[in-house]
C-alpha cells in the first residue's frame, strides 16, 4: 500500500515537470507568434503595404508628344496626328497564346502580327505595353473596350503619330521616324526608358534623326488601380512628361515645293542660300519619295522599288552626294592665282584646244581653241587651257587653301544625314590617303574641278555665297527652337581682296549676259536685276585617244549613267547679292543645257517670292517657259496653310 503512495507520487512530480515543460515551450511559441505578428504588423508594415500595393497599383509610362517642325513661314513640316492602337502588357494577360487567339476571333489579324507580338512580349519585361496593331478603326477600338472582361492584358489606346503635310517635297530634309531597333539601342549608352517601349518611334534620317533629342521630350508616368482581371479601374495619379521642343527651319516651304517640282523626271539636287542671314531656303533632291510611308509601315514592294530605281529617290544627293565640280571650280583656282600674285590679269594666254603637261595632253572643251584669252575671258568662255597654264603656277597648296576657305571640303555644320566634307585635294591629302606623290598632272586636272576635287551641291552653293559677298557665310538649317532665335551664318570677312573678287564677280556677270558668255542663253532681265553665274560639266569616263581622232561620243549617244555630270551656280542680284543658288543634274550632258535653266528659274522664284513674269525671259523662250509654269502649277496646286510655332 505505501509503495503504491510512493509510484503515485513519483508519476505526480513526472506529470508536474512534464506540464511545466509543454507549458513552457507552448509559452515560447505563443511568444514567438506573438514577436513575430509585431514584427510583421509594425515594424515591416510599410514593405508589405508596399507590397499589397504594387499587386493593385500599375505604374505606366507616358510617351512625350513629339515636337512640331515648321518652315521659316509657319507651315508644319512634320507634325502628330492621332492615332488608335490595340497594346497588350503581358503581366495583366495571363496566356497571352489564350487572350491573341481571342482577339484574333473579334477582327483579323495576319498571323505574323501575331507571332511578332507574342515574341516582343517575351522579350520585353511584363509591364512594358507591346503594340499589337495600331493606326486601327474605332469600330476595332469598340470591340476591343465591348469584350474587355475576356481580353485580359489588352487594352485601347489613343496616341500621337507622326505625319509629314508636304510628302516627299520635304522629305530629304525632315527625314522620318521608325520604331527603336536594337542597332538604335546598341549606339545609346544609357538610353531613355521610353525608348524600350515596342515599336516607339524615333528619327531614323533628317532633321528628325539629327535633333532626336531636342524632338523627343521627356516621358511621363502614370498609376493606374486595377482588378484581378489586370483591368484598369481607374487613374490614380498621373504626371505628364514634357514635350519636344519645336523646331523652325529656315526652309521656304513654297520655294521647296517649287525646286522639287521644277527638277522633275530628273536625278539632280539643288540649294537655295539667302545671303542675308545663311539660311538655307531650299536644298531639294530628286526624285523624292513620301516619308509618310515609313511610318506607316512600308511594303516590300514599294521598298523594292525605291532602292531599285537607278535615280537613288532614297539618296539625300544635295548633301549626302560630292561630284567633279567641274568648271564651277574656275574661280578657286583663278581667285589663288590673283590672290598670290601668281597671274597679272590682263596677260593672255594661248589656247589651241590643248596643253601638254609632262608628256600627256589635256584638252580644252573646245577643240579648236580659244586662241589667245586673258583672265576676264577665260571665265566668260570657260577656257580650259587657260586654268592648265595658270595653276601650274600657284601649285595645288594654294588652290587647295583657297578652296578650304570658300567652304569646299568642309562637313557643313547642318542636321541632315550623312553630309559629305567632299575632297579638296593638296601634296600632304594625297600622300595620307593614297599613299603617292603628287603629280603636276593632278595639279592640272584639279584646276578645272576635275581628279581628286569633289563637291556637294551644297558645298558649291556655300562657294557661290561667300564670292559673291566675301564673307564666311556658314550655311544654317535651324531658324528657331522653342521660339528661341538661333545664330545666323553671316560669318565674319573671308579678308579676300576686294578688287579680286570684283573681277571675279563681274567675268561671272558676263558668263550670263555677254553673248560670248557660256550661258547667255540662260540670262533674264527682272527691272534691271540680273544675275551671275558659272556653267560646269564634270566628266564621268575617260576619253581615249581613239576616240578623239575619230570624234568624242556626244552625251545623248551614251548610255545615261555614262554621260557627264551638269552642274551650274549662280548669285542674285548681281548689284546686291541675296540668293546664291547651286545645281547639279546626274549624267545631264552640258551645264549649260541641263543645269543652268533649273538654276535661272530658281532664283527667278525666290527673287520674286513665287511666279515671275513671263516678260523677264528672253522672248524666245517665253512660250516654253509659260507651259512650263502651268504644268509646275498643276503639281503645286494643293497649297499649305501656314501655322505660328509655338
Amino acid at each position: 500500500m505505501k509503495r503504491a503512495n510512493r509510484d503515485s507520487a513519483e508519476a505526480n512530480r513526472m506529470m508536474s515537470r512534464r506540464a511545466m515543460l509543454l507549458g513552457s515551450v507552448q509559452l515560447g511559441m505563443v511568444g514567438l507568434l506573438g514577436w513575430r505578428m509585431h514584427d510583421m504588423q509594425v515594424d515591416q508594415a510599410d514593405d508589405f503595404r508596399l507590397l499589397a500595393e504594387e499587386n493593385r497599383i500599375n505604374l505606366r509610362l507616358l510617351p512625350p508628344t513629339r515636337g512640331i517642325v515648321y518652315d521659316i513661314n509657319g507651315v508644319a513640316l512634320a507634325e502628330n496626328e492621332q492615332n488608335y492602337r490595340i497594346v497588350l502588357r503581358r503581366e495583366d494577360a495571363g496566356d497571352i497564346d489564350v487572350v491573341l487567339a481571342r482577339l484574333a476571333r473579334l477582327m483579323p489579324i495576319d498571323p505574323a502580327v501575331i507571332e511578332r507580338t507574342r515574341e516582343e512580349a517575351l522579350a520585353r519585361p511584363s509591364f512594358t505595353p507591346v503594340t499589337i496593331m495600331d493606326r486601327v478603326s474605332w469600330e476595332d477600338i469598340s470591340k476591343v473596350n465591348v469584350n474587355a472582361p475576356a481580353l485580359p492584358g489588352i487594352t485601347a489606346e489613343v496616341g500621337l503619330s507622326r505625319k509629314y503635310p508636304l510628302g516627299s517635297d520635304t522629305a530629304h530634309v525632315v527625314g522620318y521616324v521608325g520604331p527603336v531597333s536594337d542597332y538604335d539601342l546598341g549606339r545609346i549608352e544609357d538610353p531613355d526608358p521610353v525608348l524600350l517601349i515596342p515599336r516607339f518611334q524615333i528619327g531614323k534620317t533628317g532633321v528628325e534623326a539629327k535633333l532626336e533629342d531636342l524632338l523627343r521630350g521627356s516621358a511621363g508616368n502614370q498609376q493606374v488601380e486595377v482588378n484581378n482581371l489586370g483591368r484598369v479601374m481607374r487613374e490614380l495619379d498621373r504626371q505628364e512628361g514634357d514635350a519636344g521642343a519645336d523646331v523652325q527651319l529656315t526652309i521656304d516651304h513654297k520655294l521647296q515645293r517649287y525646286v522639287e517640282a521644277r527638277m522633275d523626271g530628273e536625278s539632280a539636287s539643288a540649294v537655295v542660300i539667302d545671303l542675308e542671314d545663311g539660311g538655307i531656303r531650299a536644298i531639294a533632291s530628286a526624285p523624292s519619295f513620301d516619308p509618310n510611308q515609313f511610318v506607316r509601315g512600308i511594303s516590300t514592294a514599294n521598298w523594292r522599288a525605291l532602292n531599285d530605281d537607278i535615280y537613288r529617290p532614297l539618296a539625300s544627293k544635295a548633301v549626302q552626294d560630292a561630284y567633279p565640280p567641274g568648271s564651277t571650280f574656275k574661280m578657286v583656282t583663278l581667285l589663288a592665282a590673283l590672290e598670290n600674285g601668281d597671274v597679272d590679269p590682263e596677260e593672255t594666254v594661248y589656247c589651241p584646244g590643248h596643253t601638254d603637261v609632262a608628256g600627256t595632253r589635256f584638252h580644252c572643251w573646245r577643240s579648236w581653241g580659244h586662241g589667245n584669252i586673258n583672265l576676264h575671258e577665260s571665265l566668260k568662255q570657260s577656257c580650259d587651257c587657260y586654268y592648265y597654264d595658270v595653276s601650274q603656277r600657284v601649285g595645288i597648296d594654294k588652290i587647295a587653301e583657297m578652296a578650304r576657305k570658300l567652304g569646299l571640303g568642309t562637313r557643313h555644320p547642318v542636321p541632315m544625314s550623312a553630309v559629305s566634307a567632299g575632297i579638296a585635294p593638296d601634296k600632304e591629302w594625297k600622300r595620307q590617303s593614297r599613299g603617292e606623290d603628287w603629280r603636276i598632272g593632278d595639279t592640272v586636272n584639279a584646276s578645272i574641278g576635275q581628279g581628286y576635287v569633289l563637291a556637294s551641291p551644297l558645298q558649291l552653293a556655300v562657294m557661290t555665297a561667300r564670292l559673291a559677298t566675301g564673307r564666311e557665310i556658314i550655311p544654317q538649317l535651324v531658324h528657331t527652337i522653342n521660339g528661341v532665335p538661333q545664330p545666323t551664318g553671316l560669318g565674319e570677312s573671308l579678308g579676300l581682296n576686294e578688287n579680286m573678287l570684283r573681277r571675279v564677280r563681274q567675268s561671272m556677270y558676263d558668263v550670263v549676259n555677254h553673248q560670248r558668255g557660256t550661258a547667255y542663253g540662260k540670262r533674264f532681265n527682272a527691272d534691271g536685276v540680273r544675275m551671275a553665274g558659272k556653267t560646269g560639266t564634270s566628266q564621268v569616263r575617260r576619253i581615249t585617244v581613239e576616240e578623239r581622232a575619230a570624234g568624242v561620243t556626244r552625251n545623248e549617244d551614251l548610255p545615261w549613267r555614262r554621260r557627264d555630270h551638269a552642274l551650274w551656280v549662280n548669285f542674285a542680284p548681281f548689284d546686291n547679292p541675296r540668293y546664291a543658288v547651286a545645281v547639279v543634274v546626274e549624267h545631264g550632258g552640258g551645264g549649260s543645257t541641263a543645269a543652268a535653266p533649273i538654276g535661272r528659274d530658281i532664283t527667278l522664284q525666290a527673287l520674286f517670292d513665287g511666279e515671275p513674269p513671263l516678260d523677264v525671259y528672253p522672248s524666245g523662250v517665253r512660250g516654253e517657259i509659260a507651259e512650263q509654269q502651268e504644268r509646275i502649277r498643276n503639281m503645286t496646286a494643293d497649297g499649305v496653310s501656314p501655322r505660328e510655332p509655338a
